[in-house]
């Protein structure tokens, strides 16, 4: 025997001993009551928003899923379920997906299979292949509906079946972001609506009639725009007048304070409970001389986050380039400190 064979038996053996090692100990830790009943399952499921879905009922379709694809191979004895996550964090990064990662490394986990309740609820891209790899070398099976029970990762059909997935789920994502972002597009430049966030400093929200989709309008949902805020308005007007005529951001805050004006955090606290709401800084100041809304126009699309989701290093979004703004065709709301503003800007 060459010693390349050598190597290579060496390695088998060590590969069998462990698989042997793996069901040893799964026989150990599994009680006779969960033997003769069948195998038990973690179900792992997951909702993306709080928004527009409702915990129990998501949770619940998931589990008739998952139910339906186990039906006479036992039963779910633990259920893992995300909520308010992209399907595009790695599970590491999901806490609850985390967690069932960590239960499965443990000897006395108190399940045999991790069964999923829709793929696309689960995964996107290659994240299953992934998973499927390390829940088995735990000696854990994935089952999905889509193949029916257990995944094979040694079979060729399971493995075009994983990629094409995959494929679907990250070509769904695609799609209905491409969707929503062209709505919004159109929305912000052609109607000048207001798509939500926190008003400027010197505005307030008003209501703006029936939401204008009708399903929503149906369900009471109300439409808003920006409206002059009475308290605050004059402020605003103040600190571009003062810009215009050639006084520094810092004079500008320094200004503000002396006359003790409340800045924006304190004015709005329940918002900025995260900022002490103690006095104006330049940045506070900056922004708002920055801010194009000042002139009337809706703009959308200032801020956002990268392609993975991430925000800025100080948890801040981050501005995009001037001409990735969408602004409206029209005066969209009261033009306070239109002409002033003007001044300053050049789109």
């Amino acid at each position: 025997m060459t010693a390349d064979m050598s190597r290579v038996g060496e390695a088998s053996l060590e590969g069998w001993a462990e698989r042997a090692r793996s069901r040893r100990s799964r026989v150990r830790t599994k009680p006779r009551l969960a033997r003769r009943a069948g195998l038990r399952f973690a179900l792992y499921g997951r909702m993306s928003t709080t928004a527009y879905q409702e915990r129990e009922s998501s949770s619940r379709w998931q589990r008739e899923v998952a139910e339906g694809v186990i039906a006479g191979h036992g039963v779910i004895v633990a259920e893992f379920f995300d909520v308010g996550i992209s399907r595009r964090l790695p599970w590491p990064e999901r806490p609850q997906a985390a967690a069932l990662l960590s239960a499965v490394a443990e000897p006395d986990r108190g399940f045999d299979v991790v069964v999923v309740g829709e793929y696309e609820r689960a995964f996107q891209d290659d994240q299953a292949a992934a998973v499927a790899a390390i829940l088995d070398r735990h000696g854990v099976r994935l089952w999905l509906p889509e193949a029916g029970g257990p995944v094979d990762l040694t079979s060729a059909t399971h493995q075009a079946l994983m990629l094409l997935l995959g494929a679907q789920s990250k070509r769904e994502v695609l799609r209905s972001r491409h969707r929503v972002l062209t709505a919004m597009r159109g929305q912000a430049r052609m109607q000048g609506r207001y798509l939500g966030g926190r008003p400027p400093y010197g505005y307030r929200l008003a209501d703006a009639g029936p939401h204008p989709n009708p399903a929503h309008a149906s369900w009471g949902r109300r439409a808003h725009r920006l409206a002059t805020d009475p308290a605050t308005a004059e402020n605003v007007r103040w600190i571009f007048a003062q810009r215009l005529a050639g006084r520094s951001v810092a004079g500008i805050a320094r200004a503000l304070n002396d006359r003790g004006v409340p800045c924006p955090s304190r004015v709005d606290r329940r918002r900025n409970r995260h900022r002490t709401g103690e006095a104006w800084t330049l940045r506070t100041v900056a922004c708002i001389l920055a801010n194009p809304r000042y002139t009337g126009r809706q703009v959308w699309n200032r801020h956002g986050t990268d392609d993975n989701g991430a925000a800025g290093l100080d948890g801040d979004e981050q501005q995009r380039l001037a001409g990735e703004w969408v602004i409206s065709q029209t005066v969209a709301h009261p033009q306070r400190v239109k002409i002033l503003a003007l001044a300053l800007f050049r789109w």
